[in-house]
Formats: structure tokens, C-alpha cells, sequence
């Protein structure tokens, strides 16, 4: 069982980060809280969840215990897979996802692709006494960085592909988003987009 991973980042996407350890790469699945967390550094430790199947094995990263925990807890609720999980933990941080469950915000669960009425009640049943809300409030603010809008597009389509979104579609969300928001980090677009989609 693979507890953590940590070395220098080969590469970084939004959806996936490779960890170079002593010259192994792990190609690990990332949410964007995690790549917000990791994003300009050359070092990183994610903690992880090792998804063992016939045809795959398929590694989870995550920067801090807590987002695993949380991860953990998802794919425990039946019909919530490890992709919807890494969906879920994309559109909201740890402390919003934990606010949403304990206060029964369905509509907001609904909000993320691939969540219907059914599996947002079945999520909030189940894991609701579960979870503990954490009292230390983490405000999502996204990393301001300057980049080109050009460079943010193609990163944030990129990224929205990965998770399984068709281009197209991605395109025409990434460019009304930022025309509304020209200065917006590619993390910022990223989760707008995944509520429009």
C-alpha cells in the first residue's frame, strides 16, 4: 500500500501530476485543490490512494490527509467512483464540500457533472454523520498569478478534456468565462466551467 509519494514534479496538468522519486515517475490523479496546492513548486508530497482493478491501477493524489479522508468517504457511497470523487473535490474545497454535506445543500451537489437528485440525497445520507466539520475555515481563495488569457484557455480546455469533457463544448464555456473574467487563474476557470458544463 502506497501511503505517500514525494519528489521533484515532472509535470503538472490540472488533472494529473507525475512525481519523479529517484527517477520513477507516478503519473498520480490530482483534483484542482491539489493542484492549486502544488502549482510553482518543484518539490511535493501527496498523499495517496492506491484503485487496484483487473485492467488498471490507478493512483490518486492528494496534498493534505484531509482531502484523502474526504476522497475516501466519497467512494464509499455506492454508485461514486473515483473519477466523480476527484469531480466533486474539483468543483468545491474540503471545507465547502463538508459545509454542503452537513448542511444538506443538495442543489449544490447537483451543481457537479455527473450528479443527479439521487446521488447528491444518497451522498448527504450517507456520509453526513460521517464527516466532522472542521472549525478552522480555509478561505478558497485561488493563487493570483499573471499569465496570458491564451495560456489559461488552453491549460483550462486541456484539463476539462482530461476529465472527460468533449472539447468543443469546453472551448465555448473556457471563452465566455473569460470574457467575463479576463484576469481569472486557470483553477478559477477551470471550476466555473465545471459548474456550467
Amino acid at each position: 500500500m502506497i501511503e505517500y509519494v514525494r519528489g521533484e514534479i515532472a509535470e503538472l496538468t490540472p488533472a494529473v501530476a507525475v512525481i519523479d522519486c529517484n527517477g520513477l515517475g507516478y503519473a498520480v490523479n490530482i483534483s484542482l485543490n491539489t493542484y492549486s496546492a502544488i502549482q510553482g513548486k518543484s518539490n511535493c508530497k501527496l498523499f495517496i490512494h492506491e484503485a487496484i482493478r483487473e485492467d488498471a491501477h490507478i493512483l490518486f493524489g492528494f496534498a493534505d490527509k484531509a482531502e484523502r479522508e474526504i476522497f475516501q468517504l466519497l467512494i464509499s457511497v455506492s454508485g461514486i467512483g473515483g473519477n466523480t470523487a476527484r469531480m466533486i473535490l474539483s468543483a468545491m474545497s474540503y471545507n465547502e464540500l463538508v459545509q454542503v454535506i452537513s448542511s444538506e445543500n443538495v442543489n449544490m451537489l447537483k451543481t457537479v457533472k455527473g450528479i443527479g437528485l439521487k446521488t447528491a440525497q444518497r451522498i448527504i445520507v450517507d456520509l453526513k454523520d460521517k464527516i466532522k466539520i472542521s472549525a478552522a475555515d480555509v478561505s478558497g481563495t485561488s493563487i493570483a498569478f499573471t499569465a496570458m488569457s491564451a495560456e489559461v484557455q488552453s491549460e483550462a480546455i486541456a484539463a476539462l478534456t482530461m476529465l472527460g469533457f468533449a472539447a468543443a463544448p469546453s472551448q465555448k464555456v473556457v471563452q465566455t468565462i473569460l470574457k467575463e473574467e479576463p484576469e481569472a487563474a486557470v483553477e478559477r476557470v477551470i471550476k466555473l466551467a465545471l459548474k456550467r458544463l
